[in-house]
C-alpha cells in the first residue's frame, strides 16, 4: 500500500483487509486501487502454491490495469488496456499472452479447486452435449489467468466472490482479448464492473469471447440466477 500511494498519491487504496474503512472510497471514487494481498486462502492453507497477490487499478468502474503475482512460483501476470497482457516467469523477459478460441469439439474449462458447486456441475454436463470437455482445477484468480493465456477456454463461477477477488485478473483477461461477463439478469452478458454498492460479485463467466453465452447450459444458468 505504501508503494501504491507513492506511485499515485491521488488514488486511494482499497483492500479486502481494509474493506470496512475504505467502503466509502470504493463507492465514491472514480479511480482507485483495488487490492487483495492474499487471494486463495484455502490454497495457502493447503500449501499447494495456488494463491496470489492481486492489484488492480479501477477507472470509472473498469479494471484498466491488473497484476496477479504468484509468490511460490515467482510468476506474474500483468495486463492493461493500453499495453496488452504478459506473463513474466521470475526474472525472464515478459511473454505476450492471448486467449484461445476452441477448435472443433475441444473445450477446456477451468473450475475452482475449493468452491465447485452443483450449478457448475450441471453446466459442465451441458457442455458435454456439444464438446469433448477437459476440466482443469486451479485455485484463486489463477483460473482467470489460465483463460487469459489460452490454457483454458472458459471459467464459469456461480458461487460467491468479491470485487477484489476478480478485478486484477479481469484486467489481464481483457488485455489478452477475453471477456468476463455477468450471468445474472437483468445485466446478463454485461462486463463485470467495480465500485458497485454491493462488493459481492454476481455469477460470471471468464472466457475467450462473447460466443460463450450461446453455449449449452448458459441459458439455463441465466434462469437459475
Amino acid at each position: 500500500m505504501e508503494r501504491l500511494r507513492a506511485l499515485a498519491p491521488r488514488f486511494p487504496v482499497v483492500s479486502e483487509e481494509d474493506a470496512g474503512r475504505t467502503e466509502s472510497e470504493r463507492r465514491s471514487r472514480s479511480t482507485f486501487w483495488l487490492v487483495d494481498p492474499l487471494d486463495g486462502t484455502k490454497e495457502f492453507l493447503k500449501r499447494n502454491g495456488e494463491f496470489t497477490v492481486n492489484i488492480a487499478l479501477i477507472d470509472d468502474g473498469r479494471p484498466v490495469l491488473g497484476v496477479v503475482h504468484v509468490p511460490v512460483t515467482g510468476v506474474t501476470y500483468a495486463g492493461s488496456t493500453a499495453a496488452g497482457a504478459v506473463r513474466i516467469d521470475g526474472d525472464a523477459a515478459p511473454e505476450a499472452i492471448a486467449v484461445r478460441e476452441p477448435q472443433a469439439r475441444e473445450l477446456t474449462v477451468v473450475a475452482s479447486r475449493s468452491h465447485r458447486d452443483a450449478a457448475t456441475e450441471r453446466l459442465l454436463a451441458a457442455f458435454g452435449t456439444r464438446f469433448d470437455v477437459d476440466v482443469a482445477t486451479k485455485g484463486s484468480s489463477l483460473k482467470i489467468c489460465e483463460v487469459a493465456e489460452g490454457r483454458a477456454h472458459l471459467y464459469p463461477r456461480t458461487g460467491p466472490t468479491m470485487e477484489w477477488d476478480t478485478a486484477a485478473a479481469q484486467a489481464v483477461l481483457e488485455a489478452a482479448g477475453g471477456v468476463l461477463l455477468r450471468l445474472d439478469p437483468p445485466r446478463w452478458g454485461e462486463p463485470l464492473r467495480y465500485g458497485r454498492e454491493d462488493a459481492r460479485n454476481p455469477a460470471f463467466v471468464a472466457a475467450f469471447g462473447r460466443p460463450v453465452l450461446a453455449y449449452p447450459g448458459m441459458a439455463e444458468l441465466r434462469e437459475a440466477a
